[in-house]
């Protein structure tokens, strides 16, 4: 059965924006389950997005404190449709990222991971996943904000789609 996945990161709410963009919050209210990547902020968008999300796995970022820390772990794996994810916020300097998430991470098919904004998505030479979904609300030098949605199934991740928002008005 696939499992249909909203990914996102680096929401920074409410201090990159008020509230996450409609087309966010609509992916993630579709999704089987959400992938946060971490750098929630407030800790109102955490209850939020447990409120209107059927499944969500979190980890805190660099930006997250208090309750935020308490509630989420800063590695969170699962396996969905045949996938092992791992999801955490930093991986480091992007030069040695695939060696180094190989070596960190050797037991997952797919990292989420998030802290540049940038969105990345490259396979290692062992055959991880690395995924970066940029940021729905603070696109820094990238042309749009952004968000993933994927679909994993029978051990697979597929239908991978970087959604690009349009700017905000």
């Amino acid at each position: 059965m696939p499992v249909q996945l909203a990914v996102v990161a680096d929401t920074h709410l409410p201090r990159r924006a008020r509230d996450l963009p409609a087309p966010v919050w609509a992916a993630i209210e579709a999704a089987d389950v959400v992938l946060h990547a971490g750098d929630w902020v407030d800790v109102a968008l955490l209850d939020e997005l447990t409120a209107r999300s059927r499944r969500l796995v979190g980890v805190h970022g660099n930006n997250d404190h208090g309750e935020l820390r308490t509630r989420l772990p800063e590695v969170a794996r699962v396996e969905l449709g045949g996938v092992r994810f791992a999801v955490v916020h930093e991986t480091g300097d992007a030069a040695g990222r695939e060696e180094r998430c190989s070596a960190l991470y050797p037991d997952v098919d797919v990292l989420v991971f998030g802290h540049s904004h940038i969105p990345w998505d490259t396979t290692t030479a062992t055959g991880l996943r690395l995924l970066n979904p940029g940021s729905p609300t603070d696109r820094r030098r990238q042309p749009a904000c952004t968000y993933l949605t994927a679909t994993a199934e029978d051990g697979r991740l597929s239908d991978v789609v970087l959604h690009r928002l349009p700017p905000r008005t």
